[in-house]
């Protein structure tokens, strides 16, 4: 019995090597994952993007209503811009290969201009005993705040650094154009300054006004801005 028993071969150490070749597979397998996923994300060469394509599904939930506004106020006049930004962030004593960015990107929006009634005083109209002459004493026009529409608007190029793309990878938003947003807002509201629309929209509100007057009787009206 006892030679029997010291003659028995042991199996531990099959196991240990069966394990043991084991990791160097394992390892390569989730090097090879890591380089195509970088593949995929960075060069997305043809017939890659296939291989780790995705589904998008929409899991937005109802719009909730915050507030309400009313709308005291005449627009009388729109303009439609389009403006190509062209934003670059260097790092300093760095290439622009290793950190830095640039972002060619075309925004198309619209400003609006108005006039605004919410605070007409008692004396804003003034109408004779026959009442055929009125006179109407309203503010100045105003620009509204610039809208960009996303539909319209586009990245024409975006050149990223390394370390720039790396970060993407852990970013919550990653190449985010909020930048690019806030600037081409910024241009298109100082063209709105400079166009004519405000004057545009005080004559077609004395237009709109008139119109409205002398279809209730009223033979001559006028209407100052001030």
């Amino acid at each position: 019995m006892e030679q029997d028993t010291e003659s028995r071969p042991s199996r531990e150490p099959r196991r240990s090597g069966r394990a043991t070749r084991g990791w160097p597979l394992a390892a390569v397998l989730l090097a090879l994952i890591l380089v195509l996923v970088l593949l995929g994300r960075f060069f997305q060469p043809p017939g890659l993007g296939d291989l780790f394509g995705s589904d998008t599904k929409d899991r937005t939930g109802p719009a909730v209503l915050k507030s309400i506004q009313d709308m005291n106020r005449h627009e009388g006049a729109a303009g439609a811009y389009q403006v190509v930004v062209d934003l670059e962030k260097d790092t300093r004593f760095l290439p622009d290969a290793i950190r830095g960015t640039r972002t060619l990107y075309v925004a198309s929006g619209s400003v609006s201009a108005y006039v605004d009634f919410s605070g007409l005083g008692e004396n804003a109209v003034t109408v004779d005993e026959e009442r055929t002459t009125a006179t109407l004493r309203l503010p100045h026009a105003r620009l509204d705040r610039p809208f960009l529409d996303p539909e319209r608007s586009y990245t024409v190029s975006k050149q990223r650094g390394l370390l720039d793309r790396l970060g993407d990878l852990f970013s919550d938003n990653p190449a985010g154009e909020q930048a690019v947003n806030v600037l081409a807002a910024r241009h298109i509201g100082d063209a709105a300054k400079e166009s004519d629309l405000t004057t545009r929209a005080e004559r077609n509100t004395t237009a709109m006004l008139q119109g409205l007057l002398r279809a209730l009787g009223f033979e001559k009206v006028t209407v100052t801005y001030g």
